[in-house]
């Protein structure tokens, strides 16, 4: 079979001069044909290094085996009948068998995928050794013996390990006897590709961009954020401490047993990586009150507690756990946990979820604690602002399928977060295929452009895990421009435009990984963190002539601001100006009508002056009095009657003390005062200005005074206090009425009475 070299994508590792002779020393061509020769029981060969996994020594149960081969024939690299070295089938998207629990499942797609990073290297192995051609094996197992041998050669081609209570598949086991009576030949050919290429170990083979990920993955801290439904911050703190756990300052100084908090979430805390065991010994994990998740899932949950108003709702989009979306829930609901009646909700929409997730979603969300979560089965793109139960959406919270290119373990964030698994093909060789980056920039643009359409949603939150612009910013970008040119159509209401907002974080701790430019938020891959991007899109305020245009386009306001009325609009504006007039002459006569005939005099005006203030006097001393003294209506209508003359009663002074003195004068003018030299016509009364309309009502001035009947020396004087405070009540004036005089009070305390039922003012 003929190799071709192009296909080969292999990478020399960089060394010294000297480490290239050790490898020499190591192997030698002599060598590797006396080891062809040796019996196959012989275990003197030199192994490779091993190479650093999350898998045991001991190898996997059967079943993880058979389950790790059938995701590498979904996802190994298909070449051209000219250039393959191993056939596999021609079967794809076969289903996955079940697994027992999730670590298993977990071991599987990690096996699977170290297979597909090393699958040229092993088949160079298989096709040296002869094994692939003298094993009489169908082209479907060979998927099933790729994974295996490459679990054989990291155990150091030594035999697995195996529990008496295993399951057993037969078509596993056959596989592990034909590599064992090879494993002599397969060091053999391994060691060979290595002097070949010049390996100091097989990661060396990799590309570049692979090896920096699998080296970061293996330092990553853990991320944990607080169950704020379960427990608090200070809480965990505490449990932490006396747990054996120290604090520190930044994440640069985890060492041992300590933990700090995020920089960026607050709710957040930062362990090293080995210590997850000791954190399960605390309890904090198994009770769901710190639950480990990548730092990438949680900016998008902070920013949107960060954005949402008080009675708003959320609306979550895209691929994600049921973690995150508890995340959003127990976030908002401590934020907003005073207004318990009228709590904000969570709605997730799950159309794209398989049965099994969404029940996994449900038993997760419950287990969290959160009661504010519901979900809609519906397709995104089929959810439109006329969906009852989105009347109250305010943020969109849209994190959509993208390359996880910025992932450094992209095995654990896949499965965690329901990513695509189509794409660890493409992410063990360390780039995406065109057309699957296209179709996913493709899905993310429909997603955006249809969150921005929502007319009540005040802001979206765009986030992703990958390293490409295309699914960054361009996508933002190109977002923006689009719902620009929908609101600048002509012949279509306006809608409010879309802008970049603010990032809610802040870049103290990270000031070299993180680019604020054009506002949008962008956090490195780390070998402290996974890579992720952040873009707030907030929806600018509304003109006031965009609105009415609007309301005018549905017919809220009926035409408001149109100079151009139909026949039928005009004779309905006529009507109601008739109305409108004739209220006017109504009110004008009726105020006519309750003017005295002595009006004119200046004596008569300075009485309305002094008794308007008096009256403002009267308001602020009866708090404590009863309302039924001070009618809001007559209140009223006596205060419209005197605002004519206000700024002339400021100008005028009153003496109290001359009040004391000459009570008999100011009747005498009064008595004198209600003669007019000019008599005045009393107003006609119109039918329309029917007194039906108003009740009986009697209105008691406090004493008044003239300045023209005191002596100058005194007129700067103000009214004493203990005469503006007190009044007669109305019983008290019929009652001196009727008996034809004043009684003695009424003569030491002068008033005026009006009778709002008469056109004149009653003297008394």
């Amino acid at each position: 079979m003929v190799k071709n070299k192009n296909s080969r994508r292999l990478h020399k590792c960089p060394s010294q001069n000297k480490t290239k002779k050790s490898v020499s020393q190591i192997t030698s061509s002599k060598d590797l044909i006396q080891l062809d020769d040796q019996a196959e029981s012989d275990n003197t060969a030199a192994p490779p290094e091993p190479q650093i996994t999350i898998q045991s020594q001991r190898g996997f149960p059967d079943r993880v085996y058979l389950l790790a081969s059938v995701i590498f024939q979904n996802n190994h690299l298909k070449k051209p009948t000219a250039h393959q070295l191993v056939n596999y089938g021609s079967e794809r998207e076969l289903p996955l068998p079940e697994v027992r629990d999730e670590e298993e499942q977990r071991a599987a797609y990690e096996l699977a995928f170290s297979t597909l990073k090393y699958q040229e290297l092993l088949e160079d192995i298989m096709t040296d050794s002869c094994f692939y051609l003298t094993q009489p094996m169908p082209d479907e197992q060979m998927s099933l013996a790729a994974v295996m041998l490459y679990d054989f050669q990291d155990r150091k081609f030594l035999p697995r390990e195996c529990k008496l209570e295993e399951e057993i598949v037969q078509e596993v086991r056959d596989l592990e006897d034909y590599l064992l009576r090879f494993k002599t030949r397969l060091a053999a050919s391994l060691a060979r590709c290595r002097i070949k290429h010049d390996l100091l170990s097989i990661e060396c083979i990799l590309p570049e961009s692979v090896k920096k990920k699998q080296e970061r993955s293996s330092n990553l801290p853990l991320y944990a954020w607080v169950n704020t439904l379960k427990s608090s911050l200070d809480e965990v703190q505490g449990v932490l401490k006396s747990a054996g756990f120290s604090q520190v300052k930044s994440i640069g100084q985890l060492e041992g047993q300590t933990f700090c908090q995020d920089p960026h979430c607050g709710d957040l805390l930062v362990f090293p990586a080995q210590l997850k065991a000791q954190l399960y010994s605390t309890k904090l994990l198994s009770e769901h009150k710190l639950i480990i998740q990548d730092k990438s899932c949680s900016l998008g949950p902070n920013a949107v507690c960060s954005l949402l108003p008080e009675e708003g709702h959320v609306l979550m989009v895209g691929s994600f756990s049921g973690l995150t979306v508890s995340h959003t829930a127990s976030l908002i609901a401590e934020k907003y946990k005073a207004n318990s009646s009228n709590q904000p909700q969570v709605y997730v929409c799950v159309n794209n979820y398989t049965e099994a997730q969404r029940e996994e979603l449900e038993l997760t969300v419950s287990a969290m604690g959160c009661n504010n979560v519901k979900l809609i089965l519906e397709e995104f793109q089929s959810l439109h602002a006329c969906n009852k139960q989105l009347q109250k959406v305010c943020v969109i919270l849209l994190t959509p399928k993208c390359s996880v290119s910025a992932i450094s373990n992209p095995v654990d964030f896949i499965l965690q977060e329901n990513g695509d698994t189509d794409l660890l093909q493409d992410l063990s060789q360390g780039s995406i295929a065109q057309s699957k980056l296209e179709s996913l920039v493709a899905q993310q643009r429909k997603d955006i452009d249809h969150a921005l359409m929502f007319p009540k949603v005040l802001a979206v939150v765009y986030s992703t895990c990958s390293s490409y612009p295309e699914e960054n910013a361009d996508v933002v970008r190109k977002a923006l421009q689009k719902a620009q040119a929908l609101s600048d159509q002509e012949g279509e209401p306006k809608q409010a435009k879309f802008r970049l907002g603010l990032s809610p974080f802040s870049s103290s701790e990270y000031a070299e990984a993180t680019d604020e430019k054009d506002n949008f938020f962008i956090l490195e891959p780390t070998e402290h963190t996974n890579g992720s991007f952040l873009a707030v899109l907030t929806r600018e305020p509304e003109a006031p002539h965009n609105v009415i245009a609007r309301a005018n386009a549905r017919g809220i306001l009926d035409k408001l601001g149109s100079n151009h009325l139909t026949r039928k609009e005009h004779h309905g504006n006529a009507s109601r100006m008739k109305k409108a007039a004739s209220v006017r002459t109504t009110q004008s006569h009726l105020s006519a009508s309750i003017q005295p005939k002595h009006q004119q005099t200046k004596s008569s005006d300075s009485a309305k002056l002094c008794g308007h203030q008096a009256l403002n006097n009267m308001q602020q001393s009866s708090q404590g009095k009863p309302k039924s003294l001070y009618p809001h209506a007559l209140k009223s209508t006596i205060t419209s009657s005197f605002s004519h003359s206000r700024q002339e009663c400021t100008r005028s002074s009153c003496s109290s003390s001359k009040l004391e003195k000459s009570a008999t004068p100011i009747t005498t003018a009064l008595h004198a005062s209600s003669s007019p030299a000019t008599p005045v016509v009393p107003a006609v009364r119109s039918r329309e200005a029917h007194m039906e309309v108003l009740k009986p009502a009697l209105f008691v001035l406090p004493p008044v005074h003239f300045p023209n009947f005191f002596p100058p020396q005194h007129s700067q004087s103000r009214f004493s206090p203990s005469l503006t405070n007190k009044f007669k009540r109305p019983a008290q004036i019929v009652s001196s009425r009727s008996s034809g005089g004043l009684s003695k009070d009424a003569r030491e305390k002068p008033f005026l009475c009006f009778d709002f039922t008469k056109t004149t003012i009653k003297k008394s």
